[in-house]
């Protein structure tokens, strides 16, 4: 049987934010598969902010994505041919293969990860319970180290990461903090995820309003934003206090990100020094399994929520990065194909 294949080619490097142009559709068909070999039928794309960094061409923690390659991202969908004994049609499977319908691949390849069967949608893999919910999972327990009683501030509170981090750092025992762009998301942030606190950084106090919110001082600040917002953190971190560096995405445009004040700059001028790294969640990727566990458990017992936009078309990939780097989204962004 034949499939059509549409994928979104990285078709150059883009200035600023990404336009149109920066990608390529593409057609191809696919007629027949080897041995060892699966096909899937994607249902949803995942689009986060890293996806803006592997489009320039420089050193990064990992590979830019190629020109006239499906552009980097991770799928999820349904095994509908198989020449495996690894996988059965029917099957659902997150794949790290790019932007693309159909996806044709090596039973034993690592970018494949089967879902295990459970009443969890089947779009919340790509979120909570996916890579962004991992990422929350590694970067607070390994590198934050959350002690009950402490207090932690996380940055972006109602995104895909965000929303995981405050909501575990609440069930060890934590002083939770948000920060989010406006009324909506801070009300939700509060009143839904039942964080302590949340400090909207449109309104134009974010000094004064995340000093009061936080009279103990910071003892874990979770980085994804960068530029202002740790520019307040920054004076009020404790002695001792942890920063897991998950990312900075009000500077994910900038042409020339070398000529940025990045966090490391804010916190490396600080005395004391408070701890802090970059990480990615491919650390700890053989215990990806237990983060998984832990985060379906908690949804499924009705302790951790979450929220997604979907964007029907795979033709809106783009606009829905371009929402993502803008904050437009609410919670985790994706493309239902």
């Amino acid at each position: 049987m034949e499939y059509n294949n549409t994928q979104l080619l990285l078709n150059k490097r883009p200035k600023g934010m990404p336009e149109d142009d920066c990608w390529k559709l593409n057609n191809e068909a696919i007629t027949s598969l080897e041995d060892n070999e699966i096909l899937i039928e994607v249902k949803y794309l995942s689009i986060d902010p890293y996806m803006r960094g592997r489009m320039n061409d420089g050193s990064s923690y990992a590979e830019p994505a190629k020109i006239g390659e499906p552009m980097t991202g991770e799928t999820v969908g349904v095994v509908v041919e198989t020449n495996s004994n690894l996988y059965a049609i029917g099957d659902k499977v997150c794949a790290h293969k790019g932007w693309q319908t159909y996806i044709k691949a090596k039973d034993t390849d690592p970018a494949l990860f089967k879902v295990p069967e459970s009443n969890i949608p089947l779009s919340t893999y790509l979120g909570t319970v996916g890579m962004p919910g991992r990422t929350a999972y590694f970067g607070l327990n390994r590198v934050g180290k959350p002690q009950p009683g402490e207090t932690l501030v996380v940055s972006a509170a109602s995104g895909a990461v965000g929303t995981v981090v405050g909501q575990l750092a609440k069930s060890y025992g934590c002083h939770v903090v948000g920060i989010a762009g406006g009324p909506e998301k801070c009300s939700y942030v509060k009143d839904i995820l039942k964080f302590d606190e949340c400090v909207d950084y449109k309104a134009g106090n974010l000094e004064e309003d995340l000093k009061n919110a936080c009279e103990k001082g910071i003892d874990i600040y979770f980085e994804n934003v960068g530029g202002a917002v740790t520019r307040a953190v920054a004076p009020l971190l404790n002695e001792g206090a942890r920063v897991p560096i998950c990312g900075f995405i009000s500077q994910y445009n900038a042409e020339d990100m070398s000529k940025m004040e990045t966090p490391f700059h804010v916190l490396g001028a600080l005395d004391p020094k408070p701890e802090h790294r970059f990480f990615v969640v491919t650390e700890w990727m053989g215990e990806w399994g237990k983060a998984t566990n832990e985060i379906s458990k908690l949804i499924s017992e009705e302790k951790l929520f979450y929220k997604e936009t979907i964007t029907k078309g795979f033709e809106n990939a783009p606009q829905a990065l371009r929402d993502v780097l803008t904050g437009k989204n609410f919670g985790k962004q994706l493309i239902e194909i």
